[in-house]
């Protein structure tokens, strides 16, 4: 048996007991996954059908790609226009309908637009193109946060003047509170971010009960993590024993990955940050410190301040913030699907429109 193959290695009377608590549950509860990945382990493990009808599940806004305001798309693509600019972006961004068109239909013109996988390619792409200017998309929550801060430190190591990024890194705790606060969505308990809590800990999630009094649990991405993730936020609201409990523990530590926070640290500093959907929330995001301001695009060039064009009848806002499902979108499935995508949720594969598309009723 493999590594892997641990994790899935189910146990059956033990799923069989933690359903049996699930489905004789009697209080309505809505509970938030709010990672993209929990929301796609969800529906191919067919969960939902089998909740019972007083068990809501909501998806949060747990995709980095789908929160990244469109203005920002705008700006991108601005930058793309440029001559001595190559834009160099994650393959989910390249996708993203701006307001007028996307870094994918541009490429097709003479802007140089690359996608790779880690910000470390951008840095080799300065030195062999040290001529022109290289913009990284910086865009993600703290799980691709370290490996973008170590992006700039290397490129401070091999001196480049020519490496910048747009930055739009988002941090997971303050969207929470600002979904908490939200008296019309109401949430009852939350499945918090597995890939996220690898990298700053369990401990920042601990206000979710000191603060707020709900329920939350942060899980791995296999069924039965699910499974048993809905189980004892289910318990602990039945026993009114209301707390935050790590059940990732094979991955997440209480203190998180100290030495990927101190990277983060040494670039980056909280900032005010606004989200698709949510407006600006208070330190939600990561900006570049001022002794890296020298990589900061926005401060390096002259950027033009655009209207923003919307897409008529798109809910991804209301979706993003689990007010909407995409089942209430009149595009969905019909003039926005992953092939002509009219808004970000139907572009990553963690978008809730991609996913509720790929598994549509």
């Amino acid at each position: 048996m493999n590594y892997l193959d641990r994790f899935r290695d189910i146990d059956i009377n033990l799923v069989k007991g933690m359903f049996a608590e699930i489905i004789t549950f009697r209080q309505a509860v809505k509970i938030m996954e709010v990672c993209g990945t929990h929301t796609r382990a969800i529906f191919e493990s067919g969960l939902r059908e089998l909740l019972p009808e007083n068990i809501t599940l909501i998806s949060g806004p747990g995709c980095p790609i789908c929160v990244t305001p469109q203005i920002y798309i705008d700006t991108a693509i601005e930058l793309a226009r440029r001559r001595d600019v190559i834009i160099v972006t994650f393959a989910d961004l390249f996708r993203v309908p701006g307001s007028r068109t996307s870094l994918q239909q541009l490429k097709g013109s003479s802007s140089d637009i690359r996608v790779i996988s880690t910000p470390l390619e951008a840095v080799k792409i300065a030195v062999k193109n040290i001529d022109q200017e290289i913009v990284f998309l910086a865009v993600g929550f703290e799980t691709t946060a370290p490996v973008i801060a170590l992006s700039v430190l290397e490129a401070v190591k091999l001196k480049l003047s020519n490496y910048s990024l747009l930055v739009s890194l988002k941090t997971m705790p303050a969207v929470i509170k600002r979904l908490i606060s939200d008296k019309d969505l109401a949430v009852d308990g939350f499945i918090c971010p597995g890939h996220v809590s690898t990298i700053i800990g369990s401990q920042p999630f601990n206000f979710i009960a000191d603060e707020y009094n709900l329920p939350a649990v942060i899980a791995g991405f296999e069924r039965v993590d699910i499974i048993r993730a809905l189980a004892k936020i289910l318990k602990m609201i039945k026993d009114s024993n209301l707390k935050v409990e790590n059940l990732y523990n094979r991955v997440v530590k209480t203190e998180g990955n100290l030495k990927a926070k101190s990277i983060i640290n040494e670039v980056f500093e909280p900032v005010d940050n606004t989200w698709r959907g949510l407006a600006e929330i208070a330190n939600s995001g990561l900006g570049l410190r001022e002794k890296y301001r020298d990589f900061n695009a926005e401060k390096r060039f002259v950027l033009k301040s655009t209207p923003q064009r919307q897409v008529s009848n798109c809910i991804c806002g209301d979706i993003l913030k689990g007010k909407k499902t995409p089942y209430d979108c009149q595009l969905f499935a019909k003039n926005c699907n992953p092939l002509n995508p009219q808004g970000p949720c139907m572009v990553s594969e963690e978008g809730n429109c991609h996913i509720y598309y790929e598994y549509r009723r």
